[in-house]
């Protein structure tokens, strides 16, 4: 005979809806960034980069929710490919602000159209009271835990 579960109700759960719509998400996210050639952490930092020039690796890494090391590895390739520039050395402290170039913003561009694409689908059946309702409570969530 079967025992009973004392488990985690899978269809009520919060912490499994919102993992189960994030990974929704980056899939969408990544079938809509691949033919641009970019992954999610790719796009996020030229984002980031278009919201913020001058970050540096540390605070692009937290932004973008990578290790450093990874974001060092990215940041190389976007320098390597013209999309960012950075100084040779750092103006003060160790730190190299980092920018798009003129490249960069052409394809932070055309990757943001794709992403507000797959937002909108997201959001198609939700009022704007429900999508303000939404923001305010997935904030209140992070805060709680933050």
């Amino acid at each position: 005979m079967e025992r009973a579960h004392d488990g985690v109700d899978l269809e009520t759960s919060i912490g499994y809806l919102l993992k189960e719509a994030s990974s929704a998400l980056r899939v969408a996210m990544e079938a809509v960034l691949r033919p641009l050639g970019m992954t999610i952490t790719h796009y996020s930092c030229l984002e980031l980069l278009g919201q913020r020039p001058g970050l540096s690796n540390s605070e692009l890494a937290r932004g973008a929710f990578v290790s450093r090391q990874s974001m060092n590895v990215l940041l190389q390739a976007l320098e390597r490919d013209g999309l960012v520039t950075r100084p040779d050395e750092a103006p003060v402290g160790k730190v190299l602000p980092t920018r798009l170039t003129p490249a960069g913003r052409r394809a932070l561009g055309t990757a943001t159209v794709a992403v507000r694409s797959v937002e909108e689908r997201m959001l198609a059946g939700m009022s704007t009271e429900d999508r303000a309702a939404a923001r305010r409570l997935l904030s209140t969530l992070a805060d709680a835990l933050g």
